[in-house]
């Protein structure tokens, strides 16, 4: 196992950023940078033992400064949407920035990828860490928030988040990586095959804030409980896909545990690559 540190340039502030590598025994790969917590690269063996990018990122700090689509990013202090960019907590309202029409979108300005790091390096890790300060984004407390990304000789890259705040406050934590099992450069991945186990999904409205209704998937382009293809149903003539511009709805799980278990999967054929999810958690988002 290696730990490698190299320079990956300068912010527009003139921050220093530096790249950290991660390399096990079998040649797998993974980099981060410590300007967002950012997940640059993951190199993956597929059937044949042959590496390749599964995910996406940029070669300079300057794309990460102006990227709007979250690229492999620590999305804090709140992921996904808050509706009408406020929440009440012990009797007290907050307001908070609306970044996504009316709404608030993974916390807001600055986003926790758009912000420096302290990082630390173990024999098989890297620990990024800051403290969020009190009202920062509009959210209460100041919160001491860590991601640590270990890579392990079995291929397993872990992601584990801790924090800590000195108020009651929200904190939804999460890595918006996104993936092409092909390698980030081999073409579109709508010939991925796809299995949810999920019965029904959470109903939105038009600006995609949860109703509380949960919809039954059963004769729907959202039943993904028989494996199938991303590009079979996407394009199909129905409300919730035209509504999100595709697939990018909460899953109810049809859990059979309160455990952590096996609940979706990812599969490309040509490179043999999978990506399994488990939780303990009721609900996934695709």
């Amino acid at each position: 196992m290696s730990v490698a540190k190299t320079n990956f340039g300068k912010t527009s502030a003139g921050e220093e950023v530096s790249m950290y590598t991660l390399e096990n025994k079998n040649g797998m790969k993974a980099q981060f940078i410590d300007y967002g917590a950012n997940l640059v690269s993951l190199f993956v063996p597929d059937k044949d033992g042959k590496l390749a990018d599964v995910v996406l990122g940029f070669d300079n700090v300057a794309a990460y400064e102006v990227n709007g689509c979250f690229f492999g990013s620590f999305i804090g202090r709140h992921g996904n949407r808050i509706g009408d960019a406020k929440f009440e907590l012990n009797g007290t309202t907050y307001e908070l920035e609306k970044n996504d029409g009316k709404n608030n979108l993974h916390g807001g300005t600055p986003g926790y990828n758009k912000v420096m790091y302290q990082a630390e390096t173990g024999e098989n890790s890297v620990t990024f860490s800051r403290v969020s300060p009190d009202m920062e984004q509009g959210y209460p407390g100041n919160l001491e928030i860590s991601v640590t990304y270990t890579l392990t000789d079995d291929n397993e890259l872990k992601l584990d988040y801790k924090a800590k705040s000195d108020k009651d406050t929200l904190c939804n934590v999460t890595n918006h990586s996104y993936f092409n099992l092909k390698g980030h450069n081999g073409g579109d991945i709508t010939d991925h095959e796809v299995w949810i186990q999920a019965n029904g999904f959470t109903e939105t409205t038009d600006d995609l804030i949860p109703t509380g209704k949960i919809i039954d998937v059963t004769g729907t382009p959202m039943d993904f409980r028989t494996k199938k293809a991303i590009s079979k149903d996407i394009g199909a003539d129905y409300e919730p896909l035209i509504l999100a511009g595709g697939y990018d709805h909460n899953f109810a799980l049809d859990k059979k545990t309160k455990g952590v278990e096996k609940v979706a999967e990812v599969s490309e054929s040509t490179s043999g690559r999978t990506r399994e999810v488990y939780t303990d958690l009721p609900g996934m988002q695709l």
